[in-house]
C-alpha cells in the first residue's frame, strides 16, 4: 500500500512537472509602437521587445505566445487573464504599480518632442541636447519653462495613458492644449496634416517614425527628456504571480549582464537605452 502510494506520489508529480513545461506563457505587446513593436507587412509582430521577449523566455525555458492587444485595454486585460505578461514600451508609474507589479527594468524611457520642420516650433530651446529630469533637474525644468511658452495656446498630440502624456499634464497643462490619442501613429498623422502643432512621444519610436517618407516633413525639436516621469520600462505581471515575477528579473538581469540587451537596443534603435539603475 506504501509503494503503490509512493509511486502515485511520483507519477502526479511528473505529470505536474510536464503540464508546467507544457503551459504556454502569453506575452501581450501593443503591435503599433515601432521600433519596441510592431506588426509587420505580413501580421507577424516584430521588434525590440519581440525580440527581447523571445531571449527571455528562452533563458527561462518557457515556451511563448506573444499577441497583440490595443493600448487602452492591455491592463485590464492582464487582470482578467487574458494573457500572463505585457511588453509593451511600458513604464513603471506610481499609478500602474497600484494595478499591477513589474519587473526588473529592461530599458530606460527617453521622450522628445516632434514638429513640423517649417513651423516656428522647429527650433525649440535644447534642441540636440539631453537632460535627466532626475539629475539635471533645474536645467531641465529651465528648457521646460521656455518650452511651455512656445506652446502656449499650440496644441500638442500625445498617445493616452502614457509618461508622455503624463508629462504634459505635469508641466504643460497651463499652456497648452493637449490632445490624447490611441496610438502614435495617430497623433503623428495629425501633426503632418497639420490638426496638432506638435507631438511628445518615446524619442526612439519617433527617430523610426520621421525616417518613414510620410513623416518627412517633421523633425524633432528641443531636449531629449529621460528619468523622472519617464522613469524604466519593464514587463507588467499580475500582483499575485511572484514566482513569474522572478523568472522574468532573473531572466532580464542576465540578458543586461551579458550584453544581450544593449545589444538588442543597438540593432532596433541605434542607441543604448540599457537601463542605469
Amino acid at each position: 500500500m506504501k509503494v503503490h502510494t509512493i509511486l502515485t506520489t511520483l507519477l502526479v508529480a511528473l505529470g505536474g512537472t510536464a503540464a508546467a513545461q507544457d503551459k504556454v506563457l502569453t506575452i501581450a505587446t501593443e503591435g503599433a509602437y515601432a521600433p519596441w513593436n510592431f506588426s509587420g507587412p505580413n501580421g507577424t509582430l516584430d521588434g525590440f521587445e519581440i525580440d527581447l521577449a523571445k531571449v527571455l523566455c528562452e533563458r527561462m525555458k518557457v515556451k511563448c505566445e506573444i499577441v497583440a492587444q490595443n493600448w487602452d485595454g492591455i491592463i485590464p486585460s492582464l487582470t482578467a487573464r487574458k494573457y500572463d505578461a505585457i511588453m509593451a514600451g511600458m513604464s513603471i508609474t506610481p499609478k500602474r504599480e497600484e494595478v499591477i507589479a513589474f519587473s526588473t527594468p529592461y530599458a530606460a524611457g527617453i521622450n522628445a518632442f516632434a514638429v513640423a520642420a517649417d513651423s516656428p516650433l522647429a527650433e525649440m530651446p535644447g534642441t540636440g541636447e539631453s537632460y535627466s529630469l532626475d539629475s539635471q533637474a533645474d536645467e531641465a525644468k529651465a528648457h521646460i519653462d521656455e518650452i511651455a511658452k512656445l506652446l502656449d495656446g499650440k496644441a500638442v498630440g500625445v498617445q493616452g495613458s502614457t509618461t508622455a502624456s503624463a508629462f504634459m499634464e505635469s508641466y504643460f497643462k497651463d499652456a497648452a492644449d493637449i490632445k490624447e490619442y490611441k496610438s502614435t501613429e495617430e497623433h503623428n498623422f495629425d501633426l503632418v496634416n497639420g490638426r496638432v502643432d506638435a507631438v511628445l512621444a518615446n524619442a526612439t519610436v519617433l527617430t523610426e517614425s520621421l525616417a518613414k517618407p510620410d513623416m518627412q516633413g517633421a523633425k524633432i525639436s528641443g531636449p531629449l527628456f529621460s528619468g523622472g516621469i519617464f522613469g524604466f520600462i519593464a514587463v507588467g505581471l499580475r500582483k499575485e504571480d511572484t514566482a513569474l515575477k522572478m523568472q522574468f528579473d532573473q531572466a532580464i538581469e542576465g540578458a543586461l549582464a551579458d550584453g544581450t540587451v544593449k545589444e538588442l537596443s543597438m540593432k532596433w534603435f541605434k542607441i543604448d537605452i540599457t537601463p542605469r539603475l
